[in-house]
């Protein structure tokens, strides 16, 4: 798992980050191994953004919860971040002040201000930083998180999203609801996972259940982890 998931990072800073420098700071104890990996480049939130042209960083942390994201599609898959970042117990890339984490970002810093010995001048203000931490005694295998994303024939097919690492309140509007859409073609099933969502509106609703369904039936959206209001205002829309 480490050597995957090291590799995948260091490469992208190697081949995305146009960085001068590059620091390594690994810490192991007997739960754990973190490491560090911070460049002083053009940051991968801004270079991701000015790639494909979206309108905010805040645009391209989203387009990195789906996976299949790349800036060099000549040499990368879109995959490295993506696994990574579920193989890990603990993974963020930081950038620009902002963050790509499946962990609440305060969370992050503590765990990054926890590290033994890591002062500030360690880490790049600049640039990217990517935390991961995994446990010694982790019994997870590469394969066993790959094949929850896979088809039969082993293809990337399938996408979870944590919607409540996207949006600060409950999403409201038929633009949030585009805006998440964007690239689901590229999936077979798109699984949306609400914990932490209190209630939708019904214009995002609408437009992710019915609009674009209707518009793309090959396509497999499924929600999970919804209450009471969440489900309510789905099954309206859709009896509408």
């Amino acid at each position: 798992m480490w050597y995957y998931c090291f590799t995948e990072m260091f490469n992208n800073v190697i081949d995305h980050s146009e960085c001068t420098a590059v620091l390594m700071y690994i810490n192991r104890n007997y739960a754990e191994t973190s490491i560090i990996i911070s460049d002083d480049g053009v940051g991968i939130f801004k270079k991701i953004q000015e790639y494909y042209h979206f309108e905010s960083m805040d645009d391209a942390i989203l387009e990195l919860f789906k996976g299949k994201l790349t800036t060099d599609k000549t040499h990368h898959s879109g995959e490295g971040v993506f696994f990574t970042s579920r193989i890990m117990d603990t993974f963020a890339a930081i950038s620009d002040e902002k963050i790509f984490s499946h962990t609440e970002y305060e969370e992050v810093l503590k765990d990054l201000s926890e590290l033994p010995n890591l002062s500030s001048n360690q880490i790049y203000q600049s640039g990217t930083t990517i935390l991961m931490k995994l446990s010694n005694d982790s019994n997870k295998t590469n394969k066993e998180i790959m094949d929850q994303y896979a088809d039969v024939d082993g293809g990337f097919t399938k996408t979870r999203i944590p919607l409540k690492n996207i949006y600060s309140t409950y999403p409201v509007s038929r633009s949030q609801a585009k805006r998440l859409t964007h690239r689901f073609e590229s999936f077979q099933e798109i699984e949306l996972d609400f914990t932490g969502i209190p209630e939708l509106g019904q214009g995002f609703a609408h437009e992710l259940f019915v609009v674009f369904q209707n518009q793309h039936k090959e396509i497999k959206l499924t929600p999970f982890n919804t209450n009471l209001s969440v489900q309510r205002m789905i099954n309206h829309v859709l009896h509408d």
